[in-house]
């Protein structure tokens, strides 16, 4: 599938209600009617891919799989959906890795920062040991998370204040954050000033200054239009950020075996598939970005790295997940602590 800035913000509006209201009607015939939620707009591939991945599966298992599709946190914030998925109220969601370790606390590994240089070594370590470790941990929150972890990129900081050329620029920086401890541990070892705010809230946060700045995929940056309230774009590539595709164990067991073979095969299909994507989109993103009028410019990761390393942050969170888990990472990125 060829995707581009143009289709993606063009579907959005046919997207919403290719997403939510036919469900209703259809949902009446399947024998597992299950909720998928996610805090994407529409116009991200992630939500592209879902609804081919939920017509795959309703095809698949003839009509007795019916998956109803919720994006933008229609259902909640990312706090308010795990908490649903955990009762059963949802039965899949999507959520970053950093923001699942409130729960699962060597979920936020991958996101450690400035350790991964590029994607190959991303992919390389979250479909080998480091992903299945992690799943493993998952497995043991009753949650269930798919083989394919789901890509939200590399994050960039935002700001509209200035760019961020060095970790100096970070000082007393006011930045929004995810509310994940992880995030609020790096900035402050920049002696930032983060701001804990759920994803729904960041484009008003923004625009009322509450924050001067914030850091997302390019392709978040762009589908969430917060290049109306930002003026710069540095590519710190300051962590790489994905997305468990997870089930309410107790529904997930609720499938026959070979239903749910044909269920995770797809989702896991749609997410390889959705990683492609965002690779082709962020491709064309930067020269998108700056004809909307954004500043682009690209600091060096040796600098921060040093300033993370010297302020205990690696020897911290080293602790934190324990000499197992961190060997594992180290594996892929090499000595970092």
């Amino acid at each position: 599938m060829k995707v581009s800035r143009r289709t993606l913000l063009g579907a959005s509006a046919l997207g919403s209600a290719a997403l939510a209201a036919p469900w209703v009607a259809r949902a009446q015939s399947a024998e597992f009617t299950y909720k998928y939620a996610n805090n994407l707009p529409v116009a991200h591939p992630m939500n592209q891919r879902a609804k081919e991945m939920a017509d795959a599966i309703k095809a698949e298992t003839n009509g007795r799989v019916e998956i109803q599709i919720f994006p933008s946190n229609q259902l909640g914030s990312d706090t308010d959906m795990l908490s649903q998925l955990r009762s059963g109220g949802i039965e899949f969601f999507t959520l970053s890795g950093l923001i699942l370790s409130t729960l699962v606390p060597v979920a936020s590994i991958n996101g450690i920062g400035f350790a991964f240089p590029d994607y190959p070594s991303v992919w390389k370590a979250m479909d080998g040991d480091l992903g299945q470790y992690v799943r493993n941990q998952i497995a043991k929150a009753n949650l269930v998370a798919m083989e394919k972890i789901w890509d939200n990129g590399f994050r960039q900081t935002t700001s509209s204040t200035k760019p961020i050329q060095g970790p100096e620029d970070l000082k007393g920086f006011k930045i929004r954050v995810p509310v994940s401890p992880l995030w609020t541990s790096m900035y402050k070892a920049f002696d930032s000033a983060p701001a804990s705010i759920n994803f729904s809230e960041v484009y008003t946060a923004l625009q009322t200054k509450v924050v001067d700045g914030q850091e997302n995929p390019l392709a978040i940056i762009a589908t969430a239009k917060l290049y109306e309230v930002q003026k710069y774009c540095s590519l710190t590539n300051h962590m790489w950020d994905g997305f468990w595709f997870l089930a309410n164990r107790r529904a997930w067991e609720r499938l026959p075996e070979n239903l749910r073979t044909v269920v995770a095969k797809h989702v896991n299909a749609a997410g390889v598939k959705e990683r492609e994507d965002v690779a082709q989109l962020n491709a064309g993103l930067q020269k998108e970005l700056t004809d909307k009028g954004m500043v682009i410019n690209q600091p060096k990761p040796e600098a921060f790295r040093d300033k993370l390393r010297t302020a205990g942050f690696y020897a911290e969170w080293k602790g934190k997940y324990g000499d197992e888990a961190w060997s594992i990472l180290e594996k892929y990125t090499g000595k970092l602590s």
